[in-house]
């Protein structure tokens, strides 16, 4: 299961040490809820390597404003502490998978 990521949280995690990647979602959108699944899996498949997560945009402003996300899904890909990476839209897992091999 992905970790929930909030304004609170977020700095703490990503200072973590590991790979960070952070899906951005709303309960309303469509696309959302087809990579939902998705993110989950590869936090169960990266578990010990990778911090996953998922962080609401209609419970978070300041994350959201910092990184200008404006469509969701987007999925941000972080290594020590920098965004490197970033998918926007629904994708098959085997693009996600591509861009976590290459935190690795």
């Amino acid at each position: 299961m992905a970790l929930q990521i909030t304004d609170a949280n977020f700095a703490e995690t990503l200072n973590e040490g590991k790979p960070m990647v952070l899906d951005f979602w709303a309960e309303w959108c469509g696309p959302c809820r087809m990579v939902s699944p998705i993110i989950d899996e590869l936090a169960n498949e990266y578990a010990d390597r990778v911090n996953i997560g998922k962080m609401n945009v209609d419970e978070n402003d300041e994350i959201v404003a910092q990184f200008g996300i404006r469509n969701i899904p987007t999925v941000l890909f972080f290594k020590e502490g920098q965004m490197v990476d970033k998918i926007v839209g629904a994708m098959p897992k085997d693009k996600f998978v591509a861009k976590i091999e290459s935190l690795l």
